[in-house]
């Protein structure tokens, strides 16, 4: 037992030297701030990485060079040891300060002492596990070879053995275990999904969906669903922040459990909508959602108190999972969701009067900019179709995103890019800021993409893995860390590690967004009469509302 034990956990060599290098890698910065026991998580599955890749090309030199495996002096194991413990000691004390630099940048105080001992803590405990999984798996290779070759040649039998493992290992995790977690998760929030909060009444207005007016059942609305329709201001609020005679602002969402199918859930909303009088109204927002419905409060809210309540916004469910979760695994009901709700809108809005249509909009937020993207085809299209919008924290697969960063004026930067001289697409990275190119006319549709410099949502790619990008060549986001550095590969897993803190900055960071929404509203539809208090007002408003819908108390308010 204390042998299978010491074999599970004894590193090779080369394995040893590769796990030093990546762990240390690991400690260098990143995009956001990183919590210390996350940080020990991550450098240890690094290290793992690193441990894996050494021997891999350990065994690659080996075949080549035709010669077996030189055992280390117990001189050089030393040596290797001392070495990286050092290393990763004064490495561990130069990221303490580096996550301080990196805090600071982002409006947070410094890092806690204690990471110092917390972060190598966990950082050996996970390599180990990590380590004895790997070791496990490589002793039911050599058992099962050993079985094979009392009926095949020795080396076959290896080769044989290595591939039925390896395969077992690949589809119990990407599929048998990969579906049934998903399957389970997605179960598990669809129940959360249908239950209803004693918090929430349905809605008495005829304007909303789940009203009793409304052919769209208030349970079915989902949870996220049934949060807005049953809130946001009314044409009192509006008037009472304005001075000004306001509408009642309309708002139809259709929820999963309205229509399996998505087209037929799509135009359930959009004849919901058109019961309610949405294409009656001046301006008509199509919403892309999060995960499983959300929809940003300070987006819809903002778009509402800017047009005096003359609006309507439409929206609907696709998914049941949270919004990280649909990030990784549901893109593609995401893709269908939002070009058959914009299909569905547009085909009803074009049979209008030109004189009497309302002006087109689209919003999307993280995966719900993805959705509503899928539905065009470039810029044209999105002139042609629409009167702008407002896109925030879009994922770097983003189609549309990707093409206009890619295809950006000489000049510009990756992270706030010109494209065609902003002719109809913007960039910005703080909305409260000139939107760029302040000099040149934007004259028609107008959309603003609003993105962050230190959004590893915004900046993740596979293109990571070998190609240094352009957000790390050229002069750098004002939160993004002086001492940031492109590695191969490691970057590309220090920014997906990234993405699992995103929300965890204060606003105006990483993938936070929350309360920038007035500005970027105001840049797309330009209200007349509104200055720049006026809208520090309405965000303060906004902000405040949503913290007493969540609950928070007003000492922890920000």
């Amino acid at each position: 037992m204390v042998a299978t034990l010491r074999g599970l956990f004894r590193p090779t060599f080369p394995g040893l030297v590769g796990a030093f290098v990546f762990a240390l890698l690991s400690l260098t910065p990143s995009l956001l701030p990183r919590p210390a026991l996350f940080q020990g998580l991550v450098t240890g599955v690094t290290a793992a990485i690193g441990y894996g890749l050494a021997v891999a090309l350990a065994w690659v030199w080996r075949a080549f060079a035709d010669r077996e495996a030189r055992r280390p002096t117990a001189g050089q194991w030393r040596w290797a040891v001392a070495i990286g413990v050092v290393a990763l000691g004064v490495a561990d004390v130069v990221s303490v300060r580096q996550q301080d630099r990196i805090r600071e940048l982002m409006g947070l105080g410094d890092a806690s002492t204690w990471r110092l001992v917390s972060v190598p803590a966990v950082a050996v405990v996970v390599f180990c596990l990590l380590l004895a999984a790997g070791r496990g798996l490589r002793r039911a290779a050599r058992r099962l070879s050993d079985l094979l070759a009392r009926r095949i040649g020795a080396q076959a039998a290896r080769a044989t053995a290595v591939l039925v493992v390896a395969t077992l290992t690949f589809f119990t995790l990407s599929g048998l275990v990969y579906d049934n977690v998903i399957a389970a998760v997605d179960s598990s929030f669809a129940l959360g999904d249908q239950q209803v909060s004693s918090r929430l009444d349905p809605p008495a207005s005829p304007l909303r969906s789940g009203s009793p007016e409304s052919d769209l059942a208030w349970d079915d609305l989902g949870r996220q669903g049934r949060r807005f329709v049953a809130r946001g201001p009314g044409a009192e609020d509006i008037t009472a922040f304005t001075g000004r005679v306001a509408l009642d602002p309309i708002r139809a969402y259709a929820g999963t459990a309205h229509a399996e199918d998505v087209e037929e859930r799509a135009r359930l909303a959009v004849d919901d909508l058109e019961r309610a009088g949405g294409f009656e109204r001046a301006n008509l927002l199509v919403a892309g959602t999060t995960g499983s419905g959300f929809i940003e409060p300070s987006a819809s809210e903002s778009f509402e108190y800017l047009t005096d309540g003359d609006s309507a916004i439409v929206s609907m469910q696709y998914s049941h999972l949270p919004s990280w979760v649909s990030f990784l695994v549901d893109q593609q009901a995401a893709r269908h969701a939002g070009r058959a709700l914009f299909d569905a809108v547009y085909e009803r809005w074009s049979t209008l009067p030109a004189a009497s249509r309302p002006r087109l909009y689209l919003f999307g937020e993280s995966l719900g900019s993805f959705a509503l993207e899928t539905a065009f085809s470039g810029e044209a299209d999105l002139r042609n179709r629409t009167s702008g919008g407002l896109f925030v924290g879009p994922p770097g697969f983003n189609s549309l995103f990707t093409e206009f960063r890619e295809q950006r004026d000489p000049g510009s930067r990756e992270i706030e890019p010109i494209f065609r001289d902003g002719r109809t697409v913007r960039f910005t990275n703080d909305p409260w800021s000139p939107v760029i190119p302040a000099d040149r006319p934007w004259d028609g549709p107008h959309l603003l993409y609003l993105v962050h410099a230190s959004d590893p949502i915004t900046w993740w790619s596979p293109d990571l893995i070998w190609d240094k990008p352009d957000w790390l060549s050229e002069p750098r986001g004002s939160d993004v860390a002086a001492a940031m550095r492109w590695y191969p590969i490691i970057t590309f897993w220090q920014t997906s590690a990234d993405m699992a803190v995103g929300m965890a900055v204060p606003s105006g960071h990483g993938h936070d967004f929350v309360g920038e929404h007035v500005a970027g509203w105001a840049s797309v539809l330009q209200p007349a009469g509104w200055t720049d208090e006026d809208l520090r007002r309405l965000q303060e408003r906004i902000l405040d509302a949503d913290a007493q819908n969540a609950g928070i108390p007003p000492s922890l308010r920000d």
